[in-house]
């Protein structure tokens, strides 16, 4: 017994280096998107092709107050934390006990939380009130908080937050009010605010010419999910939201910098070194904030430093991080009328007459997106990148509005689903450096925001979906191998881990997190 309390203080003492976090042992998962190049690839593979069959729940932790989960599990030393908004729980991976559990006041419950990051012996979240917390990691007291925008303005920050070099990297949320949005970086150890860039411009600053007249001041451009890492380039890579209103666009008519882009921010400093926009003045509400994938590959017959990213406007886009350079696009929907391609630059080619109007229009894909939230995956032994991909479209409606302060939408009206061409969710396998189809697979009734994608060394991809169900796919062919009806909507993103031994896969589904391992 005195053994067992030993090794088990131990377990909860080991402290995460930043050399753990550029370079994870398989064991954890110690990021968002499992490493800073946000692949999602595991080289665990003890559950593989050949047995994935015998893999069944092993334990399952209920979240008290949760509704819908969408945090992602990390796992350091034997330890997992959950989260939902104001609230994290720290549990024995191996069997979902419950070793301690910390509650903010108030309980706003404004948005979703989307995960932690870990540091030192310190857990770091961030809140629906705007602030980023640090909690000690072996017994969840809260060492500090600080505050990162008011929440009286409107301001939530739902995206788990990424550690780059000792610093906190969180960002804000929503764009949807009207509220510009930016990214800051936080010392971990006080919560000092080290820098932030904003994503609009402020008169002077590169970029404003882009907004007509004070516009800019209601641009939004939020920073609700979280981004990559490359440390050669020391580098970070995030994709910012939708400009306000987001349905009108005649009152900020231009680019509207720096909304609908991929950034690329000095770490140190958060300099803008290069930036990319996917949709110059959008007004059909695609956030530009899926995951940047970043993969050292051939292209065009020379190794290059490239970055990945499906767009939720329905295309895939390969871009060099080290310039910001477009090198390739395609769509990977079929459902596609807004534009016609892509220049030689990778500005949208659009259709004229698609745009939302007083009387409603049908755009393709539909402003949820032709992906969203949902993390990609990329297995360096395929060539693959994987995406969960939804066909549709929607009805989109535009009106006058106004932007009133206090966190009040600004949006311009919206758009319903279109009834002729109902949403259907797919995984689909894309060839990296093309984005040709490889192979896809439809998930049986899933018409709604779904999980994200989690590839294995096994040779296997997990995927969730909308109606519960965790699938693991043959990752070459797409073959359905295995699957779990969890019985709750899955809206999180699968990880994979080892204590003492054992691989296990888990995933948030509704109210709570179930963990699976190989049936002995």
């Amino acid at each position: 017994m005195k053994l067992l309390i030993l090794v088990w203080t131990a377990t909860l003492t080991a402290q995460v280096t930043g050399e753990h976090l550029l370079k994870p042992d398989p064991a954890n998962w110690l990021h968002y998107n499992g490493q800073y190049h946000s692949q999602r690839h595991s080289a665990l593979n003890q559950v593989h092709t050949g047995n994935v069959s015998r893999l069944a729940a092993k334990w399952i932790f209920h979240v008290p107050n949760a509704r819908q989960l969408q945090n992602v599990p990390i796992i350091a030393n034997g330890i997992m934390y959950v989260s939902q908004p104001n609230e994290v729980y720290a549990l024995d991976a191996r069997t979902g006990r419950q070793i301690w559990a910390w509650f903010r006041q108030p309980a706003l419950q404004k948005g979703p939380n989307r995960g932690v990051a870990v540091y030192g012996n310190r857990v770091f979240v961030t809140t629906p009130d705007a602030h980023l917390v640090a909690l000690d990691a072996r017994t969840g007291s809260e060492l500090w908080a600080s505050k990162i925008a008011e929440a009286s303005d409107g301001y939530w920050s739902p995206a788990a937050p990424l550690i780059v070099k000792g610093k906190v990297i969180a960002g804000i949320a929503p764009g949807d009010h009207g509220l510009n949005g930016w990214l800051g970086a936080y010392d971990a150890n006080t919560g000092e605010r080290l820098w932030r860039w904003h994503s609009i411009p402020r008169p002077g600053e590169p970029g404003n010419e882009t907004w007509a007249g004070d516009s800019w001041k209601t641009g939004g451009g939020a920073t609700w999910l979280t981004g990559s890492y490359d440390p050669e380039l020391n580098l970070l890579y995030w994709g910012i939201g939708n400009p306000a209103p987001d349905f009108d666009g005649d009152k900020r008519k231009g680019d509207n910098l720096y909304t609908e882009s991929i950034v690329a921010l000095d770490a140190d400093t958060g300099k803008l070194k290069w930036y990319f926009q996917n949709t110059p003045h959008d007004v059909h509400d695609w956030d530009s904030v899926e995951i940047p994938v970043l993969v050292d590959a051939e292209l065009r017959g020379r190794k290059r430093k490239l970055l990945a990213q499906a767009n939720r406007n329905g295309f895939y886009y390969v871009l060099d991080r080290e310039t910001g350079e477009f090198l390739h696009g395609t769509p990977f929907v079929r459902l596609l009328n807004w534009a016609s391609g892509l220049t030689k630059e990778g500005r949208p080619i659009r259709v004229p007459g698609v745009v939302p109007t007083l009387q409603g229009t049908k755009t393709c894909p539909a402003t949820s997106g032709a992906t969203n939230w949902m993390s990609p995956a990329y297995n360096p032994d395929t060539g693959y990148f994987y995406v969960v991909a939804q066909e549709g479209c929607g009805i989109n409606t535009k009106s006058a509005d106004t932007f009133r302060p206090g966190g009040f939408p600004f949006m311009g009206t919206g758009y319903i689903e279109s009834p002729e061409e109902p949403w259907q969710m797919y995984v689909r396998a894309l060839d990296y450096t093309t984005g040709k189809l490889q192979w896809e697979y439809k998930q049986i009734n899933s018409r709604r925001y779904g999980a994200g994608l989690l590839s294995t060394a096994g040779g296997l991809l997990f995927a969730g979906d909308d109606q519960g169900t965790l699938t693991a796919l043959d990752a070459r062919t797409g073959r359905p191998l295995w699957h779990f009806n969890t019985g709750q909507q899955i809206k999180g993103q699968p990880v994979t881990y080892r204590v003492a031994g054992r691989q296990y896969v888990a995933i948030a589904a509704g109210s709570n997190v179930v963990a699976f391992g190989l049936f002995e």
